[in-house]
């Protein structure tokens, strides 16, 4: 314990060296990048995104060091971080730390792979700064607590942070720096869930805004800027403003000994990931008995006070990315193509079919499984047939999850899918692109991952 968590912190960021890091946790590094790479490259064409790529490129030079990933293009770290987080938050496949309820790759590895590129980074500055904004931004996100996830969008909020510490550590802040970086991104952070009322855009403004933030406020930290002391826990700080139930403890819990980025959850099914638990137990069900969405009358899915929060105002979702804040919309796809896949979803998700499963779906509240939470996201689900019979299942660690985590084989299969699904790079290019991310650790400079645009 210490009476000064937000400076232990931002100690251990700054002083965070590639030797003290396992060789466990420097391999799932990587697995998270190639996650985050092929995610990033799923958002291309996207309206929102688009949107965004269209204002960085109108507000920022034609050329520069850093490359936007879903044009081929290159900016400032700054712009292209902007867009490269922006695209990989679109298609919802993205990592989770369950724990923080915090999605980090999306606005740790865009600030850091611009600024690793524009600086002439190593591949090991590059995972040795990812490793500190993990490391950062979960402890943050438990530390606000679960008041705040049913506001404030945490990877919102805890990105900007996040990515301060991330770029921080990439361009060698000392521990006062740091500590003034945080203080600047702190008093940044901001992201709201109203947006999902009506189906805005605001999700992907979050992670652009949170890259682009935290990154500068490393930066002019860097040239001697000073931010807040005790942004995190001050008597006017984040957990002041933002939080009921924050627990300092959180901060520093076991740093340098607990590797929470070894803690984080791959998606499997292309929706929030508050649907997943519930969308495995499902897929256990209609699987093993053969049920169709005709052969179903009732599906309860027994879920987190969390999953009621987000989910919930999604009653009538009316564009595939709402859709996957639908939970009726989820399992209907499950029941209908044992996927929610984005395939599925572009195509079906406002199917007469699914529409009708829709309406058989009803979320509750289960005292376990919100005790869990977040620690563990346990999924339940009850189906009562159109016969009459009823079928329970349980799934304790969704598809995933560190205990039931995805191999190399199955990511380089999704990065590829991913890829396609975006029309942003050839096989060949991933190919190449995923040799170099699985030698990162070896790459004596980080260059561009995809070929520039001609």
């Amino acid at each position: 314990m210490t009476d000064h968590p937000s400076k232990a912190l931002a100690d251990f960021a700054a002083g965070l060296r590639f030797e003290d890091i396992p060789q466990p946790v420097l391999r799932r590094a990587e697995d998270l990048f190639l996650d985050w790479f092929g995610s990033a490259l799923a958002g291309k064409g996207a309206r929102p995104v688009e949107a965004i790529a269209r204002y960085a490129a109108r507000m920022g030079p034609a050329a520069g060091p850093s490359e936007v990933l879903i044009s081929r293009g290159a900016s400032t770290p700054m712009f292209a971080a902007m867009v490269n987080a922006a695209a990989s938050h679109f298609a919802e496949q993205d990592d989770v730390h369950n724990g923080s309820v915090f999605h980090p790759a999306a606005v740790i590895f865009p600030p850091v792979l611009a600024v690793a590129q524009s600086i002439g980074a190593s591949g090991r500055d590059l995972l040795t700064a990812s490793v500190a904004g993990y490391e950062v931004g979960i402890r943050i996100g438990e530390f606000l607590g679960r008041s705040h996830y049913r506001i404030f969008h945490t990877t919102a909020t805890v990105g900007t942070v996040a990515a301060a510490a991330a770029v921080g550590r990439l361009l060698g802040l000392s521990p006062k720096q740091m500590l003034d970086a945080f203080g600047s991104a702190g008093t940044q952070a901001a992201g709201l869930w109203e947006f999902l009322r009506d189906a805005a855009d605001s999700k992907q403004l979050h992670t652009a805004k949170a890259a682009s933030d935290g990154m500068m406020a490393a930066y002019l930290a860097q040239d001697g800027f000073t931010g807040a002391q005790r942004i995190l826990e001050g008597l006017q700080g984040m957990a002041a403003g933002m939080s009921t139930d924050a627990d300092p403890a959180k901060l520093t819990d076991r740093l340098g000994s607990r590797w929470a980025l070894a803690e984080t959850s791959f998606k499997f099914h292309a929706s929030c990931r508050h649907t997943h638990p519930a969308a495995d137990a499902l897929l256990e069900i209609v699987t093993d008995r053969g049920l169709a969405p005709e052969d179903i009358a009732s599906v309860t899915a027994r879920v987190h006070q969390g999953a009621i929060d987000v989910l919930g105002p999604v009653v009538n979702p009316q564009t595939v990315h709402q859709g996957k804040f639908s939970m009726g919309t989820v399992l209907g796809l499950i029941a209908a193509f044992r996927n929610a896949g984005l395939t599925e979803f572009e195509e079906h998700y406002n199917s007469p079919r699914i529409a009708a499963f829709r309406e058989k779906v009803t979320m509750v509240l289960d005292p376990e499984v919100d005790g869990a939470y977040p620690a563990r996201w346990i999924g339940k689900v009850s189906v009562t047939t159109t016969d009459g019979r009823t079928f329970e299942a349980r799934v304790d660690e969704p598809k995933g999850d560190p205990g039931n985590t995805l191999s190399r084989p199955e990511l380089e299969d999704k990065a590829l899918r991913l890829a396609k699904f975006g029309n942003a790079a050839s096989e060949a290019e991933m190919r190449s692109a995923i040799a170099a991310i699985w030698s990162l650790a070896d790459m004596a400079r980080v260059d561009r991952l995809l070929p520039a645009a001609v």
